[in-house]
């Protein structure tokens, strides 16, 4: 049997990765590692010091209790097994036992603005994970990357990411937003705030500015706050109550049900930001809303897992790989 290492991360990496599985048939024998890394950051990480980052800390902890929630074959850094395909949704680190492996790098999610960093990773080959997300895919060290929209793909070009790689297949949990708006949620048209672990990943967030914008941004309709999973829940909800007396605030609950019941969407530099436009909602981000449009990922009835298992399996066995892609494409026009 061929064996694949799929590498979580997040919550959103690790169920992006389980469903790639779940498409693979009874010829892959599937293992799953929580991220990892070796040499000096695999120091800093037993002591501890990158608990805020996919690393350690609660990410860990979230991923190892899902990992055996769901019963699936857990390899820690990917020791057990010569793998045939290694699997993951960031390059920000190759870890040295994969990097003679063919590996299929997936896009995650909304890449960071480009800074001072992004330069120096691509121009004097400082350390990516320096730079965060916004280096994503200049390592060149995958056979494929697979990216969320014709948008994104441009994208990675011009940041210089190899054309002939990149596969725009879609991303799960990202492709099929219309499937949120049936839910429970009891509140409807509402402004949601969807707040960021800027200040927990040791960047600088104004965020009694971001509150008061969001007031405003209200005028006085109800204000529904959505804290990230990986801020200080208490610390944020005392900071919004200050400001913001009457708003709530959820810690806990389904963001992409949230989104789906609202008619505003605030946020900084989130994914989610996505999820409202796809749904067409009101929406507002540190980014230019014109430019992410543009990044949408494809709706394809959630099919992109599967898409993704096809280019998996293309490069496992030489076959050519599956038509996929625009003809499976739902107008959104046509899902309301």
């Amino acid at each position: 049997m061929r064996k694949i290492l799929f590498i979580c991360g997040s919550m959103n990496q690790t169920t992006m990765m389980h469903g790639i599985s779940a498409h693979l048939g009874e010829g892959y024998d599937c293992y799953f590692t929580p991220y990892y890394t070796d040499g000096f950051k695999g120091i800093l990480v037993n002591a501890g010091l990158l608990d805020f980052t996919i690393l350690g800390g609660k990410f860990r902890r979230n991923t190892t209790e899902y990992l055996f929630r769901n019963n699936l074959k857990v390899d820690y850094k990917g020791t057990l097994n010569e793998y045939d395909l290694v699997v993951t949704c960031t390059d920000l680190i190759i870890q040295k036992n994969i990097k003679r492996k063919k590996i299929i790098l997936i896009q995650e999610g909304m890449t960071d603005p480009e800074n001072l960093f992004f330069y120096l990773s691509k121009y004097v080959k400082f350390p990516r994970y320096f730079a965060s997300t916004s280096t994503t895919g200049l390592s060149d060290a995958y056979v494929s990357f697979c990216t969320a929209s014709e948008g994104y793909r441009d994208l990675f070009v011009k940041k210089g990411c190899n054309p002939d790689k990149i596969r725009v297949t879609g991303i799960p949990n990202f492709d099929n937003c219309i499937s949120y708006t049936k839910n429970r949620f009891p509140y409807k048209n509402y402004v949601l705030v969807c707040t960021s672990d800027t200040r927990e990943t040791l960047r600088y967030e104004n965020r009694k500015k971001f509150i008061n914008n969001a007031v405003k941004i209200a005028a006085g309709r109800q204000l529904i706050f959505k804290l990230h999973p990986n801020e200080n829940h208490e610390k944020a909800e005392k900071e919004i109550k200050e400001l913001s007396p009457d708003a709530l605030v959820f810690a806990e609950a389904n963001t992409n049900e949230l989104i789906a019941n609202c008619s505003v969407l605030i946020t900084k530099y989130s994914s989610v930001v996505y999820v409202g436009l796809a749904l067409g909602k009101e929406v507002y981000s540190d980014f230019n809303i014109e430019e992410l449009k543009k990044m949408v990922p494809i709706q394809n009835n959630g099919s992109s897992a599967k898409n993704i298992a096809a280019v998996c399996e293309y490069h496992l066995n030489g076959r050519e790989e599956r038509e996929y892609g625009a003809a499976e494409l739902i107008p959104l026009a046509e899902q309301y």
